[in-house]
């Protein structure tokens, strides 16, 4: 049974952010090296094999607004850190099923945003666009109607008002547009291969160095 088929039948619409990431990981997509932990003795594991710095964040199906609750901790240096951050987490989450993401602390000016919504009439729609807070602020993002080629793909990065962000700037790499397209060629495939999910949502991706690394991602299902 596939992460999908679980998760309906525990009746959730929602993966938790682990959860989505893996099944991005199995269409190829880069995601951020993490591990989920309950417990001290996992939590220094992970970190030390992760190396830190390290993220840490809240981490169950059903959580939203980690940001606001305070259940992201970023730049952990050490195990002390972790520890604190660890715990505070743990208090804050409220939820008997909920864990911390021990998470790769991606270093990266630019982030960029990837997802998929499927509509009424068009079906699945893959979008792209600047990522981060200026997701809702810029509302700078592009979407076609799934699958796309590689031309499709970018045709999408070419199209957004903030496209400069894709080059070379400010001692900064280009970015990797084939990995780019990449990115958005496999999401489209997921909504044409997945009638479950409805949405798809990948903020921020961020280009680490000139590479796009997804650093959060929810996938929501359609309800059961």
């Amino acid at each position: 049974m596939n992460v999908i088929e679980q998760a309906l039948k525990q009746g959730r619409n929602t993966l938790s952010e682990y959860e989505s990431k893996e099944f991005l990981k199995a269409y190829g997509i880069h995601v951020t090296r993490e591990t989920v932990v309950k417990d001290e003795s996992a939590l220094k594991d992970a970190a030390q094999t992760i190396g830190y710095p390290v993220v840490l964040k809240g981490c169950s199906p059903n959580l939203s607004h980690k940001t606001e609750r305070g259940l992201i901790h970023l730049d952990v240096r050490n195990e002390a850190e972790a520890l604190q951050a660890f715990h505070h987490i743990m208090a804050n989450m409220d939820d008997p099923d909920g864990a911390v993401l021990v998470q790769e602390w991606v270093r990266g000016g630019r982030e960029l945003v990837v997802g998929l919504t499927r509509d009424i009439q068009f079906g699945p729609c893959i979008m792209f666009g600047l990522g981060g807070i200026f997701t809702e602020i810029l509302e700078d993002t592009v979407f076609r109607v799934a699958p796309i080629e590689k031309m499709d793909a970018l045709e999408m990065m070419k199209e957004i008002r903030g496209r400069k962000i894709l080059e070379a700037v400010r001692g900064m790499p280009a970015a990797n547009l084939e990995k780019l397209s990449e990115i958005l060629i496999a999401v489209g495939r997921i909504g044409m291969e997945n009638e479950a999910i409805q949405e798809i949502d990948m903020n921020p991706v961020v280009l680490a160095g000139s590479d796009p690394v997804v650093v959060d991602a929810l996938v929501v299902l359609k309800g059961s």
